[in-house]
């Protein structure tokens, strides 16, 4: 019984081990945080201007999905925007979706999960069910699979990749598709 018990405690230590004080260290040290003041004597980082508004294109912060999904395209879909969006997809996008977007990435042949098809009926091209702001809050917050490009790509070059993947991927093959049906 007696070592039954010893064994016992030697398979618990190192799990309690994790809660003593000194586990913590690294995180509480004593250190200067950016933009915060080091004394009285020398300040941190200034106070913004009065009425100073935030620079289009920097981080946007997004609760959750739901909230993405309530946000309009503030990046309207002209020929720039569309250009931009295409050279962002070739880069971030084409290694799992695939150029055409049906998800025949190379990247994409390897994982268990194929990403999604997006230009298939009834996933993204279904607007009402997948907004544009589903579609940017996805980029933003990453899902199941999919990480986060929040780090990768400002929150102006997603939506001008969601202005690609509407104007280019879908519409191209909604017409295919509107081609064939006739």
């Amino acid at each position: 019984m007696r070592k039954l018990s010893l064994a016992v405690a030697l398979l618990l230590a190192p799990s309690l081990a994790q809660a003593w004080p000194w586990s913590q260290d690294m995180a509480n040290q004593i250190s200067v945080k950016p933009q915060e003041s080091v004394g009285s004597a020398n300040l941190g980082m200034k106070a913004f201007p009065r009425r100073s508004v935030p620079v289009a294109g920097t981080t946007v912060m997004v609760k959750d999905m739901d909230a993405a999904m309530k946000m309009a395209n503030p990046v309207p879909a002209d020929e720039k925007s569309v250009a931009q969006g295409g050279r962002l997809f070739a880069i971030y996008c084409t290694p799992c979706h695939g150029q055409s977007g049906t998800g025949d990435g190379l990247v994409g042949a390897k994982l268990t999960m194929k990403p999604w098809d997006l230009t298939a009926t009834g996933r993204l091209l279904d607007t009402e069910a997948f907004p544009d702001g589903y579609v940017w809050g996805y980029m933003t917050l990453g899902g199941a699979v999919m990480s986060s490009y929040a780090s990768d790509l400002s929150a102006t070059e997603r939506w001008h990749v969601v202005n690609y993947m509407r104007k280019v991927l879908q519409k191209g093959r909604a017409g295919l598709a509107t081609a064939q049906a006739k």
